[in-house]
Formats: structure tokens, C-alpha cells, sequence
């Protein structure tokens, strides 16, 4: 009996540490890593950013957030833009969401080039689901080849990138 609490004098701590990180990880935030270039300029291949799981608990999925989403077994990490009840249209290389023109500050100024003549347009998204596409949306694998993503495969929003350093901050 002495053994065992000197065993949890000097090792509880430790233990209690552990058990909080893996509370941490698996309810309320993690870290994760940029797979590609799908995101390209916004995010970078091999960024490690936080992704907040707690968010969209007690707030609303926003048009433009960065978020992770399940799809096959895997994360993927897109951009929001076309939220439940929306109307999503690229035309002659513009975003028209319920007939507004969007300007993309956040694209490289030659996705407009590449996206010229790959029209969409997706009506009216039912409730739960969002249309979400990659920054870099010549390589990016989004709503246009996936389909409408449902909100219970929204792992949470991508929040800050924490490495490399010279990057560090928000993307939102």
C-alpha cells in the first residue's frame, strides 16, 4: 500500500497531465497539417494550424470560414462559401452567391485566368449542408467534385497556423 502511494505522489502528476492533453485534443482543439496545395496562397503544403472542435458547438458555420471536414477517412481543410438555403454561381470567373457578386481577396490573382470557362452553379442548399471550395481551385478537390458537405462531417474551423513561424496568425 505505501508502494502504490508513493507511486501516485511522484507519477500522478504526470498522469493528470497526460489525461488533461488527451481531454484537450480529442474534445476542444488540436493540431493539424496542411496535406497539398489545395489552399495555396491562403494556406500553405505542411502548415500546422489549430483546429478549433468546439466552435460550431455554440456558434453558426460562417461564409468563409476555413474549416476541416471529414471525406473518406481523411481531413481536408476548404473554405465555406456557400451556406444552407444559398445559391452558388461562378460565371466568367465571378462568385455570385443569391445573385450578389463576391470579390475572393483571398485568391491568387491567376485563379481568375485558370477558373475562365469552369462555370458552376449550384440552387438552393438544403439545410445541414455546405458548398466548399479549395483557394487553389485548379488542384483543389471541393464541392465540385465531392458534393454538398454535411455539417456532421465539419470536424471544426481551421483558426491560427502556428508553424512555420514567418506564417504564424490567423487565415480568417
Amino acid at each position: 500500500m505505501e508502494t502504490v502511494k508513493r507511486l501516485i505522489k511522484e507519477y500522478g502528476i504526470y498522469v493528470l497531465i497526460i489525461v488533461i492533453v488527451i481531454l484537450i485534443k480529442t474534445y476542444l482543439f488540436a493540431p493539424i497539417m496542411v496535406k497539398g496545395e489545395s489552399m495555396y496562397p491562403t494556406l500553405h503544403n505542411k502548415d500546422i494550424m489549430i483546429l478549433d472542435k468546439i466552435k460550431y458547438k455554440y456558434s453558426s458555420i460562417e461564409r468563409f470560414d476555413i474549416v476541416v471536414i471529414r471525406n473518406d477517412g481523411k481531413n481536408i481543410i476548404k473554405r465555406v462559401i456557400g451556406l444552407p438555403g444559398d445559391s452558388v454561381d461562378y460565371i466568367d470567373s465571378n462568385l455570385y452567391i443569391n445573385g450578389k457578386m463576391y470579390v475572393e481577396k483571398y485568391l491568387d490573382s491567376d485563379v481568375k485566368t485558370l477558373l475562365n470557362g469552369a462555370d458552376f452553379e449550384v440552387d438552393n442548399i438544403p439545410d445541414d449542408y455546405y458548398f466548399v471550395l479549395g483557394d487553389n481551385r485548379e488542384v483543389s478537390k471541393d464541392s465540385r467534385s465531392v458534393g454538398l458537405i454535411n455539417k456532421k462531417d465539419i470536424e471544426g474551423k481551421a483558426t491560427i497556423t502556428i508553424f512555420p513561424f514567418d506564417r504564424l496568425g490567423s487565415k480568417n
